[in-house]
């Protein structure tokens, strides 16, 4: 049988109606009687139980997992709206996953990333590929995570990562996680792919620098208290627009923060490490970013630049290709930055732009994604979290 899947897709306003259309659709296009197992990701609009129920219902209660994002990727389509689902079906003896979660961080990330690891490392196997995750983006420190993940897993060779945080639509104050029949907030989901699969993937960001060097010098985990002695949010106002600092959903999605890239990623990342800032504090003028940072380090403020952006997405699908060779991929995922879509690309412009990738990589194949809150991809060997960048994931 080897693999086959399908990728479906609904713009319907009702959750029951929406979920069974985009389900249908997948297994339809894959040629598909009953899934293995099924990712989805979908927007906050719907009632999210309901959506997942009519997706389970559907794919005869198939093994799910999934989040919600800014928006949703398939071939040809890029909905940021509030109301869009997108489904991947799978079929296949060759290919197998397993899937499960964790919720809550009230014992702190290191403690999330060992109970996940004690709830994974069953599921390992010598034939293990990769493990998706998909967490919440609110409120995620991934570098305490995957170090303590990645050390209680104790697995012989490192366990690449790949996936996104999830999103909202910026108005809303929850993000959801999905695994089976459950939608979860301030949890992780994650499935661990096995079998005979090869996987070819590509990073780039896409990111400059708008001023000169600064300086951390106060700090705690993933929180920046100052930058060259005074609150770290008094040293970006000379960055921000006027008006514009008390729309902090608009000032993170036009700034972000930069810092050197550690030598041993340098060749395949580029020069910076970009980070989006997801949190503030206005009394005491703190900002905080998705990994840790230490007192001394140097950064950035940096922009998007829109032509380094299309010139990294062509690096992309170039770099993939070498990989693959003459091989076609069984299915390809995308994990996009929120910052890289609506926001920076007039429509037609965004799908275009899409679609001349999806051609590059070869005309109908099954493809998914979602615009996200944080991008995981390694590089270099590590397993790293990134911002305002594009993941592109092809398994082959």
């Amino acid at each position: 049988m080897g693999t086959s899947a399908g990728v479906g897709l609904s713009l319907h306003k009702n959750p029951a109606d929406a979920g069974k259309e985009a389900a249908l659709q997948a297994m339809e296009r894959g040629g598909i009687a009953k899934p293995d197992f099924v990712f989805v990701f979908a927007t906050v609009g719907y009632d999210q139980e309901l959506l997942l129920r009519s997706i389970r219902d559907a794919t005869a209660g198939a093994p799910l997992s999934g989040c919600s994002g800014e928006g949703i990727i398939t071939a040809g389509a890029a909905a940021e709206t509030n109301f869009g689902v997108c489904v991947l079906a799978i079929a296949s003896d060759e290919l197998r996953f397993a899937n499960a979660c964790v919720q809550g961080f009230d014992a702190g990330y290191a403690r999330a990333g060992e109970e996940l690891a004690e709830e994974v490392r069953p599921l390992l196997h010598p034939d293990t590929v990769a493990c998706f995750l998909f967490a919440d983006g609110l409120l995620f420190d991934f570098d305490p995570f995957r170090d303590a993940f990645e050390r209680t897993l104790g697995h012989d060779r490192k366990l690449p990562l790949f996936g996104g945080l999830a999103a909202n639509n910026l108005s809303t104050r929850k993000t959801y996680q999905y695994h089976n029949d459950r939608v979860i907030s301030e949890g992780i989901c994650c499935v661990v792919m096995s079998g005979n699969a090869r996987l070819a993937w590509g990073v780039n960001h896409g990111c400059v620098p708008v001023g000169t060097r600064r300086t951390i010098t106060r700090c705690q985990g993933n929180i920046i208290y100052e930058i060259d002695g005074i609150p770290a949010l008094e040293a970006l106002k000379e960055y921000i627009e006027n008006g514009s600092a008390s729309d902090w959903n608009r000032v993170t999605l036009n700034l972000c923060l930069g810092f050197k890239t550690p030598e041993h990623l340098r060749q395949e990342y580029g020069e910076y490490i970009i980070r989006y800032m997801m949190d503030k504090n206005d009394a005491e003028g703190w900002v905080s970013i998705q990994s840790d940072v230490t007192q001394g380090s140097a950064l950035w403020i940096m922009r998007r630049d829109k032509e380094l952006m299309r010139e990294g997405l062509q690096a992309i699908s170039e770099h993939i290709r070498e990989q693959l060779g003459t091989s076609r991929p069984k299915l390809v995922m995308q994990f996009e930055c929120m910052g890289r879509g609506r926001v920076v690309y007039r429509e037609q412009e965004k799908i275009e732009l899409l679609k001349s990738l999806q051609d590059d990589l070869g005309a109908g194949l099954p493809w998914i994604g979602f615009y996200s809150y944080a991008e995981i991809g390694p590089v270099s060997g590590y397993n790293c979290i990134h911002n305002f960048t594009s993941v592109l994931l092809a398994v082959y």
